[in-house]
């Protein structure tokens, strides 16, 4: 478990904190995500979680293990691993192996083990075919994912992306996302997703709104989602799913707001037909 408590965060120079009074608590195998506008605090959130920041007041600790405490902040970023919104700044190498092998390598593994986590690694994004390709010739969708095959070769617990998907087109976040739900079901992976885009939230387990540094509210999906009203006051666009669903109930039909899946609403239309 990932635990935050009184979690407060000042930039240098600054006087007024990014991040204030958090206490939160982030579970194993857990698919959470974090919605704010912009300058809400949600990637000085996503730096603290593994310690490229370390907290002004307050404390993060990573199974029981303190952000703080140097001696644990190497083990502590193999469970914990970020992703970035440029998969550019991510990749080093001239080819897609070497690149996955990086993490690896700098943990002193022996070339068979490091082998092994590279070629599981690229399975699991379904870029093991291009293993000897550079990396500067690949699509934004598939630089995106060798940079997830890199942090997932560290084997980590906890997989941060911040705003990994917002620099992607949408094939390519399709994909991506098709990983990330890999991930998470079958090798129990915990995901927090940082993000402004609901239709990248709607399979979260929970979801935390960050409004000027503080949580403003947790709940499901079901119960966020369907608020036109409230979610337009955190900045939030709504789902295009709940427009449907709103007009359709403006002309008579009422259907449930909670619905987030396309089939369900066809499913749930049929009735009336």
């Amino acid at each position: 478990m990932i635990s935050l408590r009184d979690l407060t965060y000042f930039y240098p120079g600054e006087e007024l904190p990014a991040l204030k009074n958090i206490s939160l608590d982030i579970r194993e195998n857990e698919f959470l995500v974090i919605l704010g506008r912009n300058g809400s605090g949600k990637s000085t959130l996503a730096r603290l979680l593994n310690g490229l920041l370390l907290p002004s007041q307050g404390k993060v600790e990573v199974d029981g293990w303190n952000t703080a405490d140097a001696n644990q902040l190497q083990l502590i970023r193999q469970k914990v691993g970020l992703l970035f919104s440029n998969p550019e700044n991510q990749l080093i190498s001239n080819q897609v192996e070497e690149d996955v092998a990086f993490g690896p390598e700098n943990l002193g593994l022996n070339p068979a083990e490091i082998r092994r986590r590279v070629n599981d690694s690229l399975r699991l994004v379904s870029m093991e075919s291009y293993k000897d390709s550079a990396p500067a010739f690949l699509s934004g969708g598939q630089k995106q994912k060798i940079a997830i095959a890199g942090v997932m070769a560290m084997k980590p617990r906890y997989l941060v992306l911040d705003e990994a998907l917002s620099m992607i087109d949408p094939r390519g976040k399709r994909e991506i996302m098709e990983s990330i739900r890999s991930l998470h079901k079958n090798e129990g992976v915990a995901v927090i997703m940082i993000t402004h885009d609901l239709e990248e939230a709607r399979e979260a387990d929970r979801v935390v709104v960050l409004e000027e540094g503080k949580v403003k509210t947790i709940s499901t999906p079901e119960e966020l989602f369907p608020g036109h009203a409230s979610l337009l006051a955190l900045g939030l666009a709504p789902l295009e799913i709940s427009h449907i669903i709103a007009e359709i109930n403006r002309q008579g039909i009422l259907l449930r707001t909670d619905i987030l899946d396309m089939d369900k609403l066809v499913e749930e239309i049929c009735h009336f037909i």
